[in-house]
């Protein structure tokens, strides 16, 4: 009788125990599935956006939305802080997640190039040093273009801005020392020859480029974030002091 009652008893606890374990662990796991559909908010893709995009464009292109935690994959971003002159290494289709490693470094995808966006086509030519900058230019620069034409009155005029430069091509400079060989300082390396530019441009513009090399003489200015777009006159001799 005795040893019936505590093993009554001893199943009763067990029950009680199992009961007690039951209860925390479906607590647990409300408690977790609430935390995976908390709201979080992150950026949202609103119109497709080309590769090579660049990450200054994107904010008419991105909405912030609030999905469940659970749903967010790993490095989706909510701003675009810290995104400055990236670009997209792929096309990105609308109400998809930003994400992270879908914004890079245009020198990382592949060696001296950027991705043509969509819609473009490249276009590529010689041109002598202190057309470019002195050869200071780089795939994933944004430059102005600028074109002359001996004509009667002699003009040149703007002919492009925002023209993106998806690959340079040139021969290595060698740093020559100013000073003399007693000093440590390093001379400002110059160029050893032309370069080959290659830009993106429509059809259109390729067409206007080409022309203007063939018959003209080209001239590329870099442009910054802050650079002011005025869209100045033709410029001829008559005008220069105007």
């Amino acid at each position: 009788m005795k040893s019936r009652l505590l093993g009554g008893l001893a199943a009763l606890l067990l029950a009680v125990i199992g009961a007690v374990l039951l209860f925390v662990y479906v607590q647990g796991a409300s408690a977790r599935a609430q935390a995976g559909l908390e709201p979080v908010n992150v950026l949202v893709v609103a119109e497709r956006v080309p590769a090579g995009t660049p990450s200054s464009d994107l904010a008419g292109k991105v909405r912030s939305e609030a999905v469940p935690k659970s749903a967010v994959p790993e490095g989706a971003l909510a701003t675009l802080d810290q995104q400055e002159g990236k670009v997209t290494a792929v096309s990105l289709e609308p109400g998809e997640q930003l994400l992270s490693a879908r914004l890079v470094d245009p020198r990382e995808l592949v060696p001296g190039t950027v991705p043509v966006p969509d819609g473009l086509e490249e276009v590529t030519l010689l041109l002598s040093p202190e057309r470019i900058l002195g050869g200071r230019l780089e795939a994933g620069d944004k430059v102005t273009i600028y074109t002359s034409f001996e004509k009667t009155d002699q003009q040149t005029g703007l002919l492009f801005y925002d023209v993106l430069v998806t690959a340079v091509q040139k021969a290595p400079s060698e740093a020559k020392n100013a000073s003399g060989a007693g000093s440590s300082d390093p001379a400002v390396e110059m160029p050893t020859g032309s370069a080959f530019i290659t830009f993106a441009r429509s059809d259109a513009d390729a067409s206007k480029l080409i022309y203007s090399a063939e018959f003209g003489k080209l001239w590329l200015a870099k442009q910054t974030d802050t650079t002011t777009k005025t869209n100045p006159p033709v410029t001829t001799f008559g005008g220069l002091y105007q």
